[in-house]
Order: C-alpha cells, then sequence, then structure tokens
C-alpha cells in the first residue's frame, strides 16, 4: 500500500514540475524550434516520466538532476542573450536556399538539402512555380521561409495608391542587435560612417540603438531600447 501511495504522490509532484516547468520556458521552446531545445524537450520528458513512473529510480537524485539541468538551461539562455556569437553556436543560423531566383547548390550539400526537400516546402507555402521565387531561406527550425518575385507578391495598398517605389527586392541586412554592430553586413553603400550619419539625423546615439535593420525596400529600421510608451500593452 506504501509503494502505490509513493507512486501516486511523485506521478503528481512530477507532473506540478512539469507545469511549472513548462510555464518558466515553455514559449521560448516553441518560439525557437531548433535542435538545441529539440533535444531539451526530450529530456525534459524523459525525466519526468521517469520521476513519475520508474518507482526502481530513487526520486530525490532525481529531482537534483532535473533541476540541475533546468539550471544550465536559464544559464545557456542568459549568456546567448548578452553575446550573439554564443547564440548562434547554440541555436545554429539559417541557410539561404535561392537568391534572386537562383539555387544556390552549394549551401544545399552543405546541409544534404535536396531539390525534391525545396519543391515539397514550397508546395507546402502554395507555391508551385519555381519561377515565382526570388530568395528562399531554410531556418533552423526547418521550415522554408519565402521572398516571392515582385510581380508574384499579393497587391498591397501600397499597390493600389503608391507613393513610393521600389521595385529592387533584397534580403535585409542587419546593421546592430542587441547594441552590437553587425560589421560584416556594412558595405560601400550601407557603411558604418552613413549609418552613423542616420542616427545623428535622427538625433539617436549609438548606445541608444537596440536593433537597426535595412529593409527588403531598402528602408532603414531603428528600434531604441527606450520606446516611450507610458503604457505598453502586456499580454501573456
Amino acid at each position: 500500500m506504501d509503494e502505490i501511495l509513493f507512486a501516486i504522490i511523485r506521478t503528481v509532484v512530477s507532473i506540478l514540475l512539469l507545469m511549472v516547468s513548462s510555464l518558466w520556458f515553455g514559449k521560448q521552446i516553441n518560439a525557437h524550434i531548433n535542435l538545441y531545445n529539440f533535444a531539451l524537450s526530450i529530456t525534459i520528458g524523459s525525466f519526468i516520466a521517469n520521476m513519475g513512473f520508474d518507482t526502481n529510480l530513487k526520486f530525490f537524485p532525481m529531482l537534483l538532476s532535473f533541476l540541475t539541468l533546468i539550471f544550465i538551461y536559464f544559464a545557456f539562455s542568459f549568456i546567448s542573450s548578452k553575446n550573439r556569437m554564443i547564440r548562434k553556436w547554440l541555436s545554429g543560423h539559417p541557410t539561404v536556399i535561392m537568391e534572386k531566383g537562383k539555387i544556390l547548390d552549394g549551401n544545399m550539400k552543405k546541409i544534404r538539402y535536396t531539390l525534391d526537400d525545396l519543391n515539397q516546402q514550397l508546395r507546402e507555402l502554395g507555391i508551385f512555380d519555381i519561377i515565382e521565387v526570388e530568395f528562399a531561406i531554410l531556418e533552423v527550425s526547418g521550415k522554408l521561409s519565402v521572398l516571392k518575385k515582385t510581380k508574384y507578391q499579393n497587391i498591397t495598398k501600397q499597390d493600389i495608391n503608391p507613393t513610393i517605389r521600389n521595385n529592387d527586392v533584397l534580403i535585409p541586412k542587419e546593421l546592430i542587435m542587441n547594441g552590437t554592430l553587425i560589421t560584416k553586413n556594412f558595405n560601400d553603400h550601407y557603411s558604418n560612417s552613413w549609418l552613423i550619419d542616420q542616427l545623428t539625423l535622427r538625433k539617436i546615439g549609438l548606445k541608444d540603438v537596440q536593433y537597426a535593420v535595412i529593409s527588403s525596400t531598402g528602408h532603414l529600421f531603428i528600434d531604441l531600447y527606450d520606446d516611450h510608451l507610458d503604457s505598453p500593452i502586456d499580454i501573456e
């Protein structure tokens, strides 16, 4: 009888631990589906299953190991949020599959990605003719992101009542991320001095910028650390 009661108690405790830990970092794992988070979710599931149902294993050593795993995850999350290189190492980085309508065979070979994979994922996105694609990027989650050529894109309000026309389609270039300059994305046109001039025109200091990116239409988007919002929307 005692063994049955203990099995019930450890199962209840394990489920509660799973619910609490899911509330802590469930959104983080779901929003950033990569190999690291995939392996973590499987490991957490294994821990909870063994803690709850395998009475041959001692509960408290398993609990200590589970809490250690959670601590390591949060430590890595904190470190990666402060360092972009570590974040790329943990999460990986996307791979460009098509650029300006051209299939990049070299990039596909590096990740063992085939033309059948490309065509399948394009069909899943409702694209049956590859000629429509300007850029295709394979995300770390395994999903394919596609930017169509201008003439195949859906009509927008700007098309109906155009004020600014820009037919050149580009991949957005990140110039600043988390306050750090992404120097490899600078070129002769979008140079360091050009960016400083743009910030000066807007009366913004470099230290105030959290994120700056050149959009696909060639416009500069800037986001500051201080959003100057009196009551920002907070929805969980």
